[in-house]
């Protein structure tokens, strides 16, 4: 449990430091899906259910992914090629900070991997709007959840490099509960976290805060070096005493 809790929280936090990238992503889909929804229902608790069951459908395709990819993770594990499968973790979350802070777009090439795929889903979840009822939310959620994203695929990768399809669909789960803040704002609050959330400042320490997470994950000497001097207050203390 003391080595999970700090990978759940790392889950959560890449999923709240995305959120700018959620928003130029998933933020239209979200806007879409409310203007689908019949005005009678466009309020109050009405619509909040099935903006909850739409967010429920597509963390629970996370999730999904997360089991499929942590299988293959526990495969490669099996075969002794856990350290490429990390090191495929940390470039890729490299290149997501590079693309929040608008340093290098390479990540979007990656997306395109996953837009033969889409292509057979997206006519699936389009017919399901209007959206009126929350069974109807999850499903279009659960469809919409399969979209190609360098921010889902860079997590996908990481939590996968775990080697086990429990561990890595639990990772996934927390990585959507920390897109939530973002795309369950509407409104007013909507525009004043687009505003946040566009801020440069804001988006830089993002976008450094994920670089220094992709150079952690990545396997070498460095990881011993940084695990020693983190150590040294203890032991410090303990000496002490």
């Amino acid at each position: 449990m003391s080595d999970l809790l700090p990978q759940l929280l790392t889950a959560l936090a890449l999923g709240l430091l995305g959120g700018g990238h959620c928003i130029g992503m998933c933020g239209g889909l979200m806007g879409a899906l409310t203007m689908a929804i019949p005005p009678e229902r466009r309020h109050g608790w009405p619509l909040w259910r099935l903006l909850l069951s739409y967010n429920a459908g597509r963390i629970a395709s996370y999730s999904a992914a997360g089991a499929l990819l942590g299988s293959l993770g526990w495969a490669l594990q099996g075969m002794g090629l856990g350290v490429i499968l990390r090191s495929i973790a940390g470039l890729l979350m490299i290149a997501m900070g590079l693309y929040l802070a608008n340093w290098w777009a390479g990540l979007t090439r990656i997306e395109q991997l996953g837009r033969g795929l889409w292509r057979h889903i997206e006519p699936h979840a389009r017919a399901l709007l209007p959206v009126q009822r929350p069974g109807q939310a999850l499903l279009l959620g659960a469809l919409w959840g399969w979209l190609p994203c360098g921010l889902v695929y860079s997590t996908l990768i990481w939590s996968s490099s775990h080697g086990s399809a429990g561990h890595s669909a639990l990772l996934m789960l927390f990585f959507g509960l920390g897109t939530l803040p973002t795309l369950l704002a509407t409104g007013a609050a909507a525009e004043r976290l687009t505003a946040l959330l566009r801020r440069r400042s804001l988006r830089v320490s993002a976008a450094l805060v994920i670089i220094l997470f992709g150079l952690w994950t990545l396997p070498g000497p460095h990881q011993q070096w940084l695990m020693q001097h983190l150590s040294l207050p203890s032991q410090a203390h303990h000496g002490h005493e």
